[in-house]
């Protein structure tokens, strides 16, 4: 997943940090060019100096090309603001805004910002949760946000294809519930076969959903 972030503040070093650590590219956005320059070091990847409400600082973070858009300055309607452009714009399909008003949460999505965190518990973990793909699909959350039922599309080049779900790795204690295959509904058992093209639903902790991902080599779908 790529994502850009809006805001190199603590907030913004965290989430950083938290999306590199499970192998997602990142991009930060930062006004102040001291801040730009400590960033660049400390985590080594593109920072762009400037205004996220600016066009063209959008466009030399290339926006367009990320999955995601994050805004989490200190300043709530400059995440407002930057979150619409990314979307109506450039065309980004998930943007996710934070909020130091409690109350704003409900006008922001009003005004077309897809997901609002109050907070900085957890923002990693529901940036990805609220990420959709054409491989995974979250379509249920468990455990207060802590575990979730997922659809996942195996790609034509799935890796473990051909193979019996026992000798297939499954990082993270993760649970294979059901596969579909054409219109076949079918329980998985240990000698079942993985094809492409199945649609597994797939119970996971949210913490090491990128494990799985990551072994069976769907991230950079």
């Amino acid at each position: 997943m790529k994502v850009c972030i809006a805001g190199g503040g603590k907030v913004g070093m965290y989430l950083a940090k938290s999306l590199l650590a499970h192998h997602h590219k990142v991009t930060l956005i930062e006004p102040v060019e001291a801040i730009c320059r400590q960033l660049a070091d400390q985590l080594d990847i593109p920072v762009i100096c400037g205004d996220s409400i600016n066009f063209d600082t959008l466009r030399t973070a290339e926006v367009e090309q990320c999955d995601a858009f994050v805004a989490v300055t200190g300043n709530d309607e400059d995440n407002l603001i930057a979150c619409q452009i990314a979307k109506q714009e450039f065309g980004v399909s998930r943007t996710v805004a934070r909020t130091s008003n409690p109350k704003n949460r409900e006008l922001l999505h009003i005004l077309g910002v897809d997901t609002v965190v109050c907070g900085t518990d957890n923002l990693s973990h529901i940036l990805e949760r609220e990420i959709e793909t054409n491989t995974i699909r979250q379509l249920l959350s468990l455990g207060g946000g802590t575990a979730s039922l997922n659809e996942i599309l195996l790609p034509e080049n799935f890796k473990y294809a051909g193979q019996p779900i026992k000798d297939v790795p499954m990082p993270g204690d993760s649970i294979l519930v059901s596969i579909t295959r054409d219109t076949e509904f079918i329980i998985p058992h240990g000698n079942t076969v993985l094809l492409p093209w199945d649609r597994i639903l797939c119970l996971t902790q949210d913490d090491t959903l990128h494990l799985l991902t990551e072994e069976w080599g769907l991230n950079n779908l």
